[in-house]
């Protein structure tokens, strides 16, 4: 692995802070430990409700088998199955709203290459996803 050059003090954080897209940092169990104010927005949970859940928080319910048989593969094999590339996925808000969110995952590994954990960042897809719903169903109702 390649050293990278440290960020000076508090800039990865002020990054972070101001950051459109929702990061959210789980560790090998899956459990928050990183919740952005961009996260809060999305997802409606604070950064005190989050950091310390498992990602079940935002997983529908239907989904997490799948999900779950996918991030321990990741943690296993160092590797994620889409390779950074963006996802169009559901995810839960607090008030219990499914959401289309666009997500890239990344694994975050030690300084000897061993999956410690998971970063994915989030984007609100939402109103893209259902008016490219209406419009096919638009086209195929003839209107």
């Amino acid at each position: 692995m390649i050293p990278q050059p440290l960020l000076p003090a508090g800039l990865a954080e002020s990054i972070l802070l101001q950051m459109a897209e929702a990061v959210i940092y789980s560790n090998r169990q899956g459990i928050i430990e990183i919740w952005n104010p961009a996260a809060e927005a999305m997802f409606g949970h604070s950064a005190a409700e989050a950091i310390g859940q498992s990602l079940d928080l935002i997983i529908p319910e239907r989904l997490r088998a799948a999900h779950w048989r996918g991030f321990e593969a990741a943690m296993q094999n160092g590797r994620t199955r889409l390779n950074g590339r963006p996802t169009t996925t559901r995810a839960l808000h607090r008030n219990g709203e499914t959401r289309y969110m666009d997500m890239s995952f990344a694994l975050v590994c030690d300084e000897h290459g061993q999956a410690i954990g998971s970063v994915a960042l989030a984007r609100d897809a939402t109103e893209r996803v259902l008016q490219a719903k209406a419009s096919r169903r638009d086209s195929a109702s003839g209107t």
